[in-house]
């Protein structure tokens, strides 16, 4: 059994999707602040499988010792937690309570249970502005925002825990840029109010809920001036978890603990970065609309490019990405046609 909390977002869902079709018994731990529990309907209808639902916040520990025992968990995969940026800058003490205060009320009930198995969701933001490219797990870690600062503590926190507790097997995966969704179009990504990131974006204006998609900047030293980053499809994201998960020793059937290894930490990305003018054309082409855009102003704190070395999460855990830009672009676009407004 795997207690995943934050398990109706949007990377948690598409992640207890190939948990179950992978054999494993899941629990979801969510108390729906970002998310809905229609998702975990979907889920049902696209595996045959219903994942149990236990509904309640990261920060009440009680709650979450009740979670571990009722589920017998053997390992937890920790995705709850707020996840904007911007919203991090204006209210970052929410940020720092949610993520970092959640994560601390966990790992206690973790202790409490005696489970001492954690696939945590980290991300590439912990790099800061990036020094040398591709990204590579030693470059320096240097957060600029209170989101990644957030992460940052937590895997620091995670770090900490597993050298003081050697029995802890600990993996931290670094997301790149999550997009696309389940290829049935049954889950994706919904997010609440003005989307925060390019692709959904992007899926608005082309549905037309949206009428134009500001362009941040296009005097960057990139190949079309529009900033670039490494964008990985969830269902590649969700597999890396499994992999994860095999490295620490959970197997799929018996679903039994070993020693293999301590804290692993690793980048899931694609190694290839994508600019923003190259997605709004993929994005056309795959929904066969037109997406209206207008230059603006470069925003504060933007970078030119970031994408990843993902060749340590090759060697440790036998994972790459596999879907493409295309992929993305289509699964994403039939998710948002048949979903106009969601769930």
């Amino acid at each position: 059994m795997i207690l995943v909390t934050g398990g109706a977002g949007y990377i948690g869902s598409h992640t207890c999707v190939e948990l179950l079709n992978a054999g494993f018994d899941v629990t979801v731990f969510d108390n729906f602040c970002n998310s809905s529990p229609e998702a975990l309907a979907r889920v049902a209808q696209i595996t045959g499988k219903k994942p149990e639902l236990i509904s309640g916040d990261c920060r009440d520990q009680t709650a979450l010792v009740t979670a571990l025992k009722q589920s017998k968990a053997k390992a937890v995969i920790h995705f709850a937690g707020l996840k904007a940026v911007g919203e991090s800058v204006e209210h970052p003490l929410s940020y720092y309570d949610n993520n970092v205060a959640g994560t601390l009320r966990l790992l206690e009930a973790m202790q409490e249970c005696n489970v001492k198995t954690l696939v945590f969701s980290s991300s590439a933001t912990v790099y800061g502005n990036p020094v040398k490219l591709p990204l590579t797990e030693d470059h320096p870690l240097s957060p600029t925002n209170p989101y990644g600062r957030s992460k940052l503590m937590i895997e620091e926190i995670l770090r900490d825990l597993q050298h003081s507790d050697p029995s802890f097997r600990i993996g931290i995966l670094r997301y790149f840029n999550p997009v696309g969704a389940h290829p049935s179009g049954l889950i994706g990504e919904d997010p609440q109010g003005k989307p925060n990131n390019l692709m959904p974006f992007v899926a608005q204006v082309a549905i037309g809920r949206r009428d134009v998609l500001s362009v941040w900047g296009n005097d960057y030293p990139t190949a079309d001036g529009t900033g670039v980053r490494d964008y990985i499809h969830v269902v590649d994201l969700a597999l890396g978890h499994l992999k994860a998960l095999e490295k620490l020793g959970v197997s799929q059937n018996e679903q039994k603990i070993s020693n293999d290894e301590g804290c692993l930490t690793v980048n899931l990305g694609t190694g290839r970065g994508y600019s923003v003018l190259e997605v709004v054309r993929a994005y056309e082409q795959a929904s066969g609309r037109s997406i209206t855009y207008r230059i603006a102003p470069r925003r504060s704190g933007d970078i030119a490019s970031c994408y990843a070395n993902p060749e340590r999460a090759y060697a440790l855990l036998g994972w790459r990405a596999k879907l493409g830009l295309n992929e993305m672009c289509a699964h994403s676009w039939h998710w948002q046609y048949t979903n106009p407004n969601g769930y």
